[in-house]
């Protein structure tokens, strides 16, 4: 996107044009934001809500005109708060921020959990218009918390593949999005893995490319506050996930070995083991 910085740190006052309930757990809030409908796969945006406080949220839909929308499943206060807002009500926008996923040429797997679902599937939309060969494995724990799969069904055709895992059975292969991932990587070439999840499941996805020689990009989820760079609440290593990430590439994955899938940090900057 461009490099014009005017009006993204301003926070956008916008009315909630419609909300969808994707599982019993995930809505989709959908608002008018050309910053936003602008924005670049995997970019997030800081979200205000009257009384809670702001949130940052990854962007899971964006453009062509200037709908955007934010996918949320209930985390905390502003989460609760946001889910708990009708159509016609408001919201406060800021960003959009962060780096996304780079684009690329060739065939691309694409590992998703949970609401990292988000994240992705408006990355898989731009890489088939693209001209990319992409496969999704789309995971989740039950059959009702699979998110987007009719979006991304629609996008299926001789470029695009998806497969549904569940960890329950009830939909789809039986298990974890990791166990059909490795399998498609040991028998299928790709040129890129992309990943949003629990960070286990993206440490793992990690060292399955790291076997094979093959290029990730993860976008990884840490506390954050302030969205650019002053709080340093979301540091991993020596990045900030707010400005150098969230999506981070294999080389500096490898520089954050010692932290990426092991611990997370707190509201007070305290330890905690994944």
């Amino acid at each position: 996107m461009s490099e014009d910085r005017t009006g993204i740190d301003t926070l956008r006052i916008h009315r909630i044009e419609r909300i969808e309930r994707e599982t019993p757990t995930i809505s989709t809030i959908f608002f008018d934001d050309s910053r936003c409908a602008a924005s670049d796969p995997g970019q997030y945006a800081m979200i205000w809500v009257p009384g809670a406080g702001e949130v940052p949220m990854s962007l899971s839909v964006i453009g062509p005109t200037e709908r955007s929308a934010i996918t949320v499943r209930s985390r905390g206060e502003a989460t609760d708060a946001l889910l708990a807002l009708n159509s016609g009500e408001q919201i406060g926008v800021r960003g959009p921020y962060g780096k996304g996923y780079s684009l690329s040429q060739g065939k691309a797997l694409l590992i998703g959990g949970g609401t990292g679902v988000a994240s992705l599937a408006p990355l898989a939309e731009k890489l088939v218009e693209s001209g990319s060969d992409a496969v999704f494995v789309l995971g989740a724990e039950r059959g009702e918390e699979v998110l987007f799969a009719n979006r991304l069904s629609r996008l299926e055709g001789k470029r695009f593949r998806l497969l549904v895992t569940t960890e329950d059975g009830s939909v789809g292969i039986e298990g974890r999005a990791r166990d059909p991932a490795r399998r498609l990587i040991e028998k299928e070439q790709f040129d890129m893995v992309y990943t949003c999840g629990p960070e286990l499941m993206m440490r793992e996805v990690f060292n399955i490319t790291e076997e094979r020689g093959l290029e990730l990009q993860a976008s990884l989820e840490r506390i954050i506050k302030c969205g650019v760079g002053l709080c340093g609440h979301c540091s991993i290593g020596p990045y900030l996930v707010c400005k150098d990430g969230p999506v981070f590439t294999s080389d500096q994955l490898r520089e954050v070995a010692d932290e990426f899938g092991v611990f997370t940090r707190d509201h007070a900057g305290k330890i905690v083991p994944l």
